[in-house]
């Protein structure tokens, strides 16, 4: 049957437009007499003759056939005539080869005088005949499946490759509706596309979905297909071909990373073991797993380190010591579990042992048997849940992070009819891994983070007390868990004379560093406070340490002296410390500061003040001196001293957090410890990125009947009128059983003065929490206990005050030195 005039005409001008489409044909222009006068750089390529060689010869020897002069007349004459030649000729090649190539003649034209043809050609290549039965297998054993549907969407043809991908024989498919055969296969959505390509006549290509096979019941595949248009001779549409290919492996492939991907932003938010395992569990149920358990080495959980169990077990232990981390099920309450959350576990799939999470692989049971002695003998409990629940596949995958045991990871399924395979198992480690890497950095920053906070509580005062010269509180606020440990700290420290030493401080910086560096810190204050110095010497001193303990950086051994120095300095910003030393009988206190925030001042009135003594440096930067201020305290002031944590945030500058830490402690309804405590919580309601203290003192007075003192004339013979004095003074406070020994003292003390230090000289009795004897001249000699031998009439003397008294020591004043004893009343 012939095509419509449309149609042919339609071909033929297609036909016509590729016939005469010069644009890539080797060209040349040649004279009536045969010689060429032009030569293309096409032409070129196909002859491999450069123009110079060809341009100005005869074109006769560029054949490679014998000469036909009546042919050649016949298509010069037709040429001259105005309608022009196309034929098949052989040229030949520069390389002496033969090429056949469809010729071209021009009509003739002129060039000037001359008559000239345009000649164009191009190769003549062999097509390709395909036979019948060459084409009937190419569809029917192509890897691809192929199919024709009518334009009810009925199968009319499929090749063998769609057979068995489907499962359905080709005789129950011919005829019938892809939706009637495959329900399950997608096919209303399939069959949308068929439409649509029917309808429009525009082609779908690569669409992908997942489905069952009968072929392969009991696994997914992966399918991609592309639908496009049957248009027969008068271009309308008779059907719809569809071709569709096997994807499975690249699709799983894309889910692993897709699946993996995402865990990567599931799994791992938190710097917590149980919380991480957790994660872990919930994710894969239900996309991988119906039922998924943790469980961890006791030592991942309770930070001693891992693998314990290997060392102290010994060879009897064919299974490690596990606790349940977590677990989910797509069940609610996870029924199938024979072990809660915390509950001591030892489970590995039988017949492995503790060497599974050693070196093992994952263990991968496609098929698991409730009924196989192993599994009754060794695990009889789980072998009840599989036949409950119907768990009937499994994967365990030990938990390993850069070599170190964690713990083993189990998926299971139960309700998913579908067994795991060999190609889940890439998944489920790789799962695995990515929790574990974050189990085992939340295990090692637990334990740092642990070891800190021990270090820095224990560092920290248990209990503080300020005897009858202070009441104290303290509150003490740690930094927010993702910021770490700090390096703040606070003391209140006994001094002679009812004086008591108040310190705050801040290390800078953050971890066990940080805290092992407060902890020397506050070690060296207390024991520069014992030996009674004064706080811009105390300072002074401190500020010297914390440059050694710059010096002792890793990065000053790398260097020279004096650059190392310098560079550990800058690595190691120091700290700041405020010192404050308080007199109950004078009611004076004297502070020096190091780079730290001034001291609150709360009068009895309510007035709020904020004495400034000078700042100085923080400690650390070492060659600037520190100097003391003093100020008198009313009876009951409120004196703060705190670090700049709790008055310095993101949200406020530190004088406004200054202004509202005075307004918060002016308040005189509250007791100390709730007033501190409150102060804190109002101040900071959030946790903050660094620790936060708080001390508060409230000031007490020494009336004069808690002290007297006496001016001691340089005489020996005055030594029995004050010791008489001072035993008088003991027994009329009620101390008559400290009267023997505050005689002898006084003796002692007093005759030591008289003999060798210079006057003025003053005795002076003081009454608190203890009973203290001093004795004050204007010498700067330091008081020296000797052991004297069995035959020296001297050198005892403070040798007995020493063992008369609680404790003793010398302290230095602008007028020379007090010497002081104490003695613990009962």
């Amino acid at each position: 049957m012939d095509a419509p005039r449309e149609g042919r005409d339609a071909r033929t001008s297609a036909g016509a437009r590729a016939l005469l489409d010069a644009s890539s044909d080797a060209a040349a222009v040649v004279s009536g007499r045969g010689v060429v006068l032009g030569w293309t750089r096409a032409a070129e390529e196909l002859l491999g003759h450069p123009a110079a060689e060809v341009v100005g010869g005869s074109a006769a020897q560029l054949l490679a056939m014998p000469g036909d002069p009546v042919r050649v007349a016949g298509v010069v004459e037709r040429c001259r005539a105005g309608m022009g030649w196309s034929g098949l000729i052989r040229v030949r090649h520069r390389d002496g080869r033969s090429i056949d190539v469809d010729l071209r003649v021009s009509a003739s034209f002129r060039i000037g005088a001359d008559e000239c043809f345009l000649l164009s050609a191009r190769e003549r290549r062999q097509q390709w005949e395909v036979g019948q039965s060459v084409l009937d297998g190419f569809l029917t054993r192509s890897p691809v499946g192929m199919a024709v549907m009518d334009t009810q969407l009925r199968y009319v043809w499929l090749n063998d490759t769609l057979e068995r991908f489907g499962g359905v024989p080709r005789e129950q498919r011919l005829g019938r509706r892809l939706s009637e055969l495959l329900p399950g296969l997608q096919a209303e959505t399939i069959e949308g596309l068929m439409r649509k390509v029917l309808d429009t006549g525009v082609p779908v290509t690569d669409y992908e979905y997942v489905g069952w096979s009968w072929a392969d019941p009991h696994r997914r595949h992966a399918y991609s297909t592309s639908f496009f248009p049957l248009v027969d001779a008068d271009d309308s549409i008779t059907g719809v071909c569809y071709m569709v290919s096997d994807v499975t492996e690249r699709w799983t492939a894309r889910q692993l990373l897709s699946l993996v991907n995402e865990a990567g932003t599931r799994i791992g938010t938190t710097l917590d073991v149980l919380r991480t395992a957790q994660e872990l569990a919930d994710f894969a149920v239900p996309r991988f797993a119906d039922f998924v358990v943790v469980d961890l080495l006791e030592p991942v959980l309770s930070n001693e380190g891992h693998g314990a169990w290997l060392t102290d077990a010994g060879p009897a232990l064919a299974k490690p010591v596990m606790r349940r981390a977590a677990m989910s099920s797509v069940r609610e309450g996870c029924p199938e579990a024979v072990a809660q959350i915390g509950d001591r576990v030892d489970f590995v799939p039988p017949p492995h042992d503790a060497h599974l999470l050693i070196d093992g692989e994952p263990i991968l049971i496609p098929a698991l048997d409730p009924s196989d002695e192993l599994w009754a003998t060794e695990q009889p409990e789980r072998a009840a849940s599989m036949r409950e629940f119907g768990l009937h596949s499994l994967i365990s995958v030990p938990m390993r992070a850069r070599n170190t045991a964690l713990g083993l990871t189990t998926f299971v399924r139960s309700l998913n009819p579908v067994s795991f395979q060999p190609d889940d198992v890439p998944v489920a480690r790789e799962l695995v891994a990515r929790a574990a890497l974050c189990v085992d950095n939340a295990r090692r920053y637990t334990r740092e983070h642990t070891a800190a906070v021990t270090l820095q509580r224990s560092l920290l005062p248990q209990a503080l007390t300020g005897g009858t010269a202070l009441e104290v509180a303290s509150s003490y606020l740690p930094a927010d868990p993702s910021g770490g440990v700090g390096g703040d700290w606070f003391d209140v420290i006994p001094l002679s004379g009812a004086r008591v030493g108040l310190v705050v401080g801040d290390v800078v910086g953050h971890g066990i560093t940080a805290a092992a560096t407060m902890g020397r810190l506050r070690t060296a204050v207390q024991t520069l406070a014992d030996m009674e110095m004064r706080p811009d010497e105390l300072l002074a001193h401190l500020d010297d340490l914390v440059l050694r303990l710059s010096e002792e950086h890793p990065d000053a051994e790398a260097a020279g002296a004096a650059e190392a120095t310098h560079r550990s300095t800058t690595a190691f910003l120091g700290a700041t410390c405020l010192y404050a030393v308080y007199d109950p009988v004078t009611r004076r206190c004297t502070m020096a500061r190091a780079g730290h925030p001034p001291p609150v001042v709360v009068a009895p009135d309510g007035q709020v003040s904020f004495p400034e003594p000078p700042a100085g440096p923080p400690l650390g930067l070492g060659g600037i001196a520190f100097e003391s201020c003093e100020i008198e305290l009313a009876e009951n002031s409120l004196l703060g001293l705190y670090t700049d944590g709790l008055v310095q945030a993101a949200d406020r500058d530190m004088e406004r957090g200054m202004s509202r830490l005075g307004d918060l402690l002016s308040r005189r309804d509250l007791d100390l410890d709730t007033l501190c405590s409150s102060a804190v919580h109002k101040l900071v309601p959030v946790p903050q990125p660094d620790d936060i203290a708080l001390l508060l003192a409230r000031t007490h007075a020494l009336g004069a009947e808690h002290v007297v003192s006496w001016d001691v004339p340089v005489d020996p013979a005055a030594v029995a009128d004050i010791r008489a004095r001072a035993t008088r003074q003991v027994e009329a406070w009620g101390f008559e059983e400290l009267a023997m020994t505050t005689e002898l003292i006084v003796s002692e003390l007093v005759t030591n003065a008289i003999r060798y230090a210079e006057p003025p000289i003053r005795l002076r009795l003081l009454r608190d929490s203890r009973l203290t004897c001093e004795v004050s001249d204007a010498s700067q000699t330091a008081p020296r206990l000797r052991h004297a031998r069995s035959m020296d009439e001297g050198g005892r003397g403070l040798f007995l005050v020493a063992q008369l008294s609680h404790r003793w020591g010398a302290r230095y004043t602008a007028d020379g030195k007090i010497i002081w004893a104490e003695q613990e009343i009962a």
